[in-house]
């Protein structure tokens, strides 16, 4: 299980990174007390059966008082069960105060009682004083005093990539019937209707494109090997440009005549490729098993 702790100072860009995570497929948790990061890490592993398995959570100077708690919660986690990394947003005092006068929010250190900073470039310093050994522990540093939204989606991508076996980038090819509408959610569309068709083959019409059958079929033809051979040249051209670009879903939709032979042997075709290559990805067939009206 991927587990991320997110902390650094207030109005560094942790909420926005966590939503950034939240995007690639990560569960999220924002302002938890230190201690309870080893109950989120039981549970996360006793429902390690199910897909949550990459979690994050946000721990900062928020909880104020238990904030001590942090190492001693850390030192519970069993770092060898699971893949744990902190990530640290800083920024300097200068761009943290420009940015809290902007925004007008109020400093988790201010405190009008008297036992905290009087001001708010106090806060500022005081936080950073309470986070220094923190960030010493840090796996990973991000310093966000000239870096805007983009730039920190593209450092966060770039932390996946190095720590996630598959891309942070989900996607899904779908095939589909063009006699039941384009679907909507598709991001590029792939029209195989030019390939020799399967349903006119009595032996073969009422098996899918998952059958070995109608697959070797298709695939026995010189001009769906070449087709085949050009789209993965594609895709392997423009899915990571996309990656780069920061989108975290892609639909990749595959569409013959009724979505049960050449269009659901070529999504395959293209969703093996697409794993072989580190992508997460899916196959769906939405017109497979749907009675055709003629």
């Amino acid at each position: 299980m991927e587990f991320f702790i997110v902390t650094g100072m207030s109005g560094a860009g942790k909420s926005m990174a966590v939503k950034m995570l939240e995007d690639m497929g990560y569960y999220c948790v924002d302002n938890i007390p230190p201690n309870v990061m080893p109950a989120i890490v039981e549970i996360g592993q006793n429902l390690s059966s199910s897909n949550i398995k990459r979690i994050a959570v946000v721990v900062d100077a928020r909880s104020r008082e238990m904030w001590g708690d942090f190492n001693h919660a850390l030192s519970k986690i069993d770092r060898n069960a699971i893949s744990l990394s902190i990530i640290f947003l800083d920024a300097s005092t200068d761009v943290l105060f420009s940015r809290y006068r902007e925004t007008r929010r109020r400093h988790p250190m201010l405190d009008d009682n008297g036992s905290g900073a009087s001001d708010l470039r106090q806060a500022i310093e005081m936080e950073r004083e309470l986070l220094a050994n923190l960030k010493e522990q840090a796996d990973i540093t991000i310093d966000t005093s000239r870096v805007g939204p983009q730039g920190l989606r593209e450092h966060i991508m770039n932390i996946l990539s190095k720590h996630e076996k598959n891309s942070p980038m989900s996607i899904t090819c779908l095939s589909f019937g063009y006699r039941n509408g384009l679907p909507l959610e598709s991001d590029l569309v792939f029209d195989v209707r030019c390939l020799p068709n399967p349903f006119y083959i009595p032996e073969l019409k009422e098996q899918s494109g998952d059958d070995p059958a109608v697959y070797e079929y298709i695939m026995g033809f010189e001009e769906s090997q070449e087709l085949v051979t050009k789209l993965k040249n594609f895709l392997g051209f423009s899915v990571p440009l996309y990656l780069k670009e920061g989108k975290t879903r892609l639909t990749i939709a595959v569409g013959c005549t009724g979505g049960k032979h050449r269009s659901v042997a070529i999504a395959r075709q293209l969703c093996d490729f697409l794993l072989e290559n580190g992508y997460h990805v899916r196959v769906q067939h939405r017109d497979k098993d749907i009675a055709k009206l003629l």
